[in-house]
């Protein structure tokens, strides 16, 4: 399925990060108690109606003389360049300024659809200011409040009002769809064309599916797969490929459309937050995972070393320690038989269903060897347990008080799953309902 963008635009303080709450919702982290992940979120996924749709937040743009309002500027820009519709975010209290006026200039030049929404407009003396920002010279124009909620509606109306409803997958249900994500320059591209080049049978090149992605069906031991590439900027220019956080859109994209997500790390850099980033927003939408470590021919001692990386990966990705690790070159091929293995094992782990007298077994077990802890005396009873998912897998706990569920204990449960049945490259995603529910 692919989903189209939504970028918010505007100068500083304008309550861009309010309406992007307001677009995207409350959503829950899975990694949400794990340390080391950035959790300052500008990118999301959002639903309106039958609409579900990407949206990226941006810095304010400011004709200031900091250092960082021209990285801003281009951060915006290209935000934009990605987007089907931008809403431009103005305050209704204030009126037109001169920042208004440059994000005016920048969005004329995208020939973009642009909404205008005038916020903080919840007030009389705000409501008579409207009719000012006409002069921007925009065909769409919704007063809102994002921090009193009024308007959004209105504004999703004309944001969605070119969406498509439906979601077809332009792939039949047995391809197998795995997209190649990671910052720029840790060998994507060479990972993708080691991949197709090795003892496999092209079945077509179809270059351009999406603006953004590169999908080439493939076949693999008699199966059919299709490979998503993020492909490179579009834009020349050093700013273009240093935007990193930027690059995180594309990713999104291709991790929507696929069932196994291969995330990459340059093997001569190390890690960096930026990976543990993207990791993140694979693990979050629920997708099968590979670590994969190129770039390996540039290491010397291979096999001391694949033990010293493999220790540095577990303790930086502590929320993916049930996920594999590959080791290989895309350059040389070192190693690069080991990875289609792979990703067909966590595919198939990902559709795994367990029975329901035999995951009750293990919940039963589990508890006898370790009860829940007691809050304010009362205790967590697990009536009955059931998977109610696949891909990915979901387990549906049916409980006296799901307030009484805490998350060390979930994810005491959660290891005694792993450890009973072969999830290994799956997130696993826990239901909690009261026995009344």
């Amino acid at each position: 399925m692919k989903l189209p963008t939504i970028a918010l635009v505007g100068r500083p303080n304008v309550g861009k990060s309010t309406i992007f709450n307001r677009l995207v919702g409350k959503k829950q982290a899975i990694i949400e108690d794990t340390p080391g992940v950035t959790r300052d979120r500008i990118y999301g996924v959002g639903t309106y109606q039958d609409y579900k749709f990407n949206v990226v937040d941006t810095g304010g743009i400011d004709i200031g003389e900091e250092a960082f309002n021209k990285e801003i500027k281009m951060q915006a820009e290209l935000a934009i360049d990605e987007a089907d519709v931008v809403i431009f975010i103005v305050d209704g209290k204030e009126g037109i300024t001169t920042n208004d006026l440059v994000v005016r200039d920048i969005l004329r030049r995208s020939n973009k659809k642009v909404v205008v929404a005038i916020n903080k407009v919840d007030t009389k003396k705000a409501m008579e200011n409207i009719y000012d920002f006409y002069e921007l010279g925009f065909d769409y124009y919704i007063p809102v409040s994002g921090s009193h909620n009024i308007g959004i509606i209105d504004l999703m109306d004309e944001v969605t009002s070119g969406f498509s409803k439906q979601s077809s997958d332009e792939y039949e249900p047995d391809v197998v769809k795995f997209c190649v994500i990671g910052r720029p320059n840790v060998g994507k591209s060479s990972l993708v064309n080691a991949v197709l080049n090795e003892e496999r049978v092209i079945v077509s090149d179809v270059a351009g599916t999406t603006r953004d992605t590169i999908d080439t069906p493939f076949t693999y031991e008699k199966e059919r797969f299709v490979i998503i590439d993020t492909a490179g900027m579009r834009k020349k220019g050093k700013v273009y490929e240093t935007v990193e956080k930027y690059s995180l859109l594309r990713s999104m994209k291709a991790i929507d459309r696929s069932d196994v997500c291969l995330v990459v790390i340059n093997a001569e850099e190390g890690i960096i937050e930026h990976d543990k980033h993207i990791a993140s927003y694979a693990l979050e939408a629920g997708k099968a995972l590979v670590l994969v470590v190129n770039k390996w021919d540039t290491v010397n001692d291979k096999d001391k070393d694949i033990k010293e990386f493999t220790k540095k990966i577990r303790a930086e990705f502590q929320f993916l320690s049930y996920v594999p690790i590959v080791f290989l070159s895309a350059k040389t091929k070192k190693r690069i038989h080991t990875l289609m293995p792979e990703v067909i094992k966590v595919y198939n782990n990902s559709r795994r269903e367990i029975k329901t007298s035999v995951l009750n077994d293990v919940i039963t077990d589990a508890v006898a060897m370790q009860a829940p802890p007691s809050y304010k005396g009362k205790r967590l009873k697990i009536y009955f347990v059931s998977q109610t998912g696949v891909m990915p897998p979901k387990i549906t706990f049916h409980v006296n008080s799901k307030g009484l569920v805490h998350f060390s204990y979930e994810r005491y449960l959660e290891n005694k799953i792993r450890e009973s049945f072969d999830f290994e490259g799956a997130p696993i995603i826990f239901q909690f309902k009261n026995r009344d529910e």
